[in-house]
């Protein structure tokens, strides 16, 4: 009787970790404020090149090393097309930053020097756009 008893509580308690684990909250939307916003699309020389995509992705992660950056993200183009989405380039870098002052800083910072001096070969293009609070 005692097996039995603990299979059945067994069962209930997998159960309840199966249905707690499968059930999600909603998420949250949190608006970003009183941060500084850099975004970098780079165009390849060599757009067709897989080596030179590669090493610019591993000059990005090695640039999130430096101190100031709060979050990062590196990107590609998505698959949507529409005419107001510009598609072009091969790679995206997102950054954000304390403020102002934390990207100049980064601007300054031996590792992003470095990443110049070691990925500046590979784009033909770089556009910046930084934003703040509105």
């Amino acid at each position: 009787m005692q097996r039995k008893s603990f299979l059945t509580k067994l069962s209930a308690a997998s159960a309840a970790i199966i249905g707690f684990s499968s059930f999600q909250q909603p998420v949250s939307k949190k608006e970003l404020k009183n941060c500084f916003i850099h975004h970098v699309y780079f165009w390849l020389k060599n757009p067709d090149s897989k080596a030179d995509l590669e090493q610019l992705v591993a000059g990005l992660k090695k640039l999130s090393n430096v101190k100031t950056i709060q979050q990062f993200h590196i990107g590609k183009p998505a698959a949507t097309r529409r005419d107001v989405i510009e598609s072009s380039y091969a790679v995206s870098w997102f950054t954000q930053f304390a403020n102002a002052a934390d990207e100049e800083r980064y601007q300054t910072d031996p590792i992003h020097l470095k990443f110049i001096e070691e990925c500046s070969h590979l784009w033909s293009k770089v556009v910046v756009y930084d934003s703040i609070d509105a």
